[in-house]
């Protein structure tokens, strides 16, 4: 882990009148997307408020024994280098297929030109990637769990 990530959440409990030792929260950092281009401006993007939400697959979180995001959780969003660039809050949690995710949930994602049709065609590129290895194959009822956020820090 960088160590920014270990500052930012220090700096982050301090402003809540806590410390690692005293908090009840728990430490959780990521970078978005599988490739440096696109995490290091997916985190640009959340700072700047613009990106409110992802949408990873479901079964990426099966395939790999991982919890779902909750309501509540917080995270440090770091760049491709692991350098953090924030904290956000979940707010919303919501398992979709992929064929129903809505416009109003792609715009909130933030990238490319905002449509569903963008957001679609980027999506299922990046699902082949995601669940390369796996027992899972992309098809268009495929879990997509839609994560909403908001920047806190």
């Amino acid at each position: 882990m960088h160590a920014s990530v270990e500052a930012m959440w220090r700096s982050f409990l301090h402003s809540r009148g806590e410390t690692p030792e005293t908090s009840q929260l728990r430490l959780s950092s990521f970078h978005f997307c599988d490739k440096e281009h696109d995490a290091d401006l997916c985190a640009r993007l959340v700072v700047a408020g613009v990106k409110r939400a992802t949408s990873p697959s479901l079964w990426f979180f099966e395939s790999r024994a991982e919890r779902l995001p909750a309501v509540g959780d917080l995270h440090v969003i770091t760049n491709w280098a692991g350098e953090a660039q924030c904290v956000v809050r979940t707010t919303q949690v919501e398992v979709v297929p992929f064929d129903q995710v809505t416009e109003e949930h792609a715009a909130a994602e933030g990238e490319g030109d905002g449509t569903l049709a963008w957001w679609r065609r980027v999506h299922w590129e990046y699902y082949a990637r995601e669940l390369s290895g796996t027992q899972f194959e992309r098809r268009a009822d495929m879990p997509i769990v839609c994560e909403r956020f908001e920047r806190i820090w």
